[in-house]
């Protein structure tokens, strides 16, 4: 199907597509009421001006509190000088700043070729995206840490690394996934980035030691090995291994312990492919997988970690599986088994984002990307013949021959870059913030439906 050649057909289009994304991204994903943004800012509220401790905070009607490092609460410390509203408008702006930066990095500059139509269908596509909404929507840092992370990527790939490994210490010490990413740097033998990434993650971690000695001295020691603080695993929301293990009814941790080291193995593997083909952005896609399959915890919103994994796709002449995963993604398949996801078809289907994931990780295109060569010589001749080796690398990273999903798969066609180196309503919603409150709900998901249920006092 092709999409209109004119403007007005276009604008038409455009129009139609913006007013579908922004009814159904104000009825159904902003129902989390930015739960999460609330514990945060409930969190420093009550450590800067009541006397509170970081941990030992719970929002109101719930049992929910602040589960990041005590590096996490530093960050957010003026949140506790502003209003609610304030911090919600401030979250906002720069989860949105952040994801104009990420697709900044994945797509280089080819998102000019596109010119307007193209960026507000990818803004459109973006919008329905399952893990973007709910971090826009509960309030989440995810953006912003996969900001931190690319930002060292393409450092590394234009040769800049001199300054590599300050974005992802960063993030490693605000939450703990990042921190795979400073083994991609070991695996890679970037020595200098893994060293700057360390000192920063650690020196972060002794700033907030300092701060809030008794919170460090707390979850270093006590919270961060007790999973249920975060929540339950088995919990349709957690799409990681281990969530795929605790709904089969596999308790134990040897087993998930020797499946996390099979995957490590394969993504070493895979990841060292992609460092010596000079594919670092395939690299990073890599090592966000993983850390998403890896985790204990991995909330449908966490897989924001797989962006970079769909660029590469694209890159790499594949738009109809990219457009096909990211409709899956947008679907919201996984709440079908909210209530129950035993039996094949719980397996199968409550699991599918894990499913995803680990298809990407294993099948994900490595060494098969192209390259633009750069001329070494200014001779007539060979500005005249640049144009022509061009040509199939633009033509090949383009990804437009006739998308699966419509506009949205039209859209995720314009995310490539030369970075070298089923539909519900909203009586539907995936939180159950329309039905009762479970007896025990878990996630940032299952937060928002406990607090939906359960007001806080006025």
């Amino acid at each position: 199907m092709k999409g209109p050649r004119t403007d007005r057909g276009r604008l038409l289009l455009v129009l139609a597509l913006g007013i579908a994304v922004t009814v159904f991204t104000a009825t159904v994903p902003l129902l989390r009421d930015w739960f999460d943004l609330r514990v945060y800012y409930g969190t420093v509220d009550s450590w800067t001006h009541h006397g509170g401790r970081i941990y030992d905070y719970r929002v109101p009607g719930t049992t929910y509190g602040f589960t990041y490092p005590p590096f996490a609460a530093v960050v957010m410390l003026p949140m506790a000088w502003t209003g609610l509203h304030t911090a919600i408008a401030v979250a906002l702006l720069l989860n949105a700043a952040a994801l104009v930066l990420v697709m900044r990095l994945l797509t280089g500059r080819a998102w000019r070729r596109h010119g307007w139509y193209g960026c507000v269908l990818a803004l459109c596509a973006l919008a329905l995206f399952e893990p973007l909404r709910d971090t826009f929507s509960f309030g989440q840092v995810n953006v912003l840490l996969l900001a931190l992370v690319l930002v060292d990527g393409w450092l590394l790939a234009t040769g800049r690394g001199r300054w590599a490994g300050v974005g992802i210490g960063l993030a490693a010490a605000i939450k703990l996934t990042p921190a795979l990413f400073i083994g991609l740097l070991l695996v890679a033998r970037r020595w200098r980035a893994a060293v700057a990434a360390t000192v920063v993650a650690a020196a972060a971690t002794g700033l907030a030691a300092l701060v809030a000695p008794d919170a460090s001295l707390f979850y270093w020691t006590r919270a961060l090995w007790d999973t249920t603080r975060v929540g339950r695993l088995d919990y349709v929301s957690n799409q990681s291994l281990q969530g795929v293990l605790a709904r089969l009814g596999e308790p134990g941790r040897e087993v998930w312990a020797a499946v996390v080291l099979l995957v490590l193995g394969v993504w070493v593997w895979r990841a060292r492919r992609a460092v010596a083909a000079g594919e670092w952005q395939a690299a990073f896609a890599l090592t966000g997988l993983t850390a998403c399959l890896v985790s204990p915890i991995t909330w449908v919103h966490h897989l924001v970690w797989l962006l970079p994994s769909f660029a590469v796709l694209l890159r790499a002449g594949h738009p109809r599986v990219a457009g096909a995963l990211y409709a899956v993604l947008c679907s919201s398949v996984v709440w079908l088994w909210f209530d129950d996801a035993s039996g094949v078809d719980g397996f199968i289907g409550g699991s599918a984002y894990a499913w995803i994931t680990l298809g990407l990780l294993l099948w994900l295109p490595v060494g098969q990307l192209p390259s633009v060569r750069t001329p070494r010589s200014r001779s007539a001749t060979a500005t005249a013949a640049a144009p022509r080796a061009a040509a199939p690398t633009i033509a090949a990273a383009s990804g437009q021959p006739a998308p699966p999903s419509g506009a949205t798969a039209a859209a995720i066609g314009s995310v490539t870059g030369p970075c070298r180196g089923v539909a519900r309503s909203a009586s539907s919603d995936p939180t159950g913030s329309t039905r009762s409150a479970a007896a025990n709900p878990q996630s940032s998901s299952a937060r928002a439906s406990s607090y939906t249920a359960n007001p806080p006092p006025a």
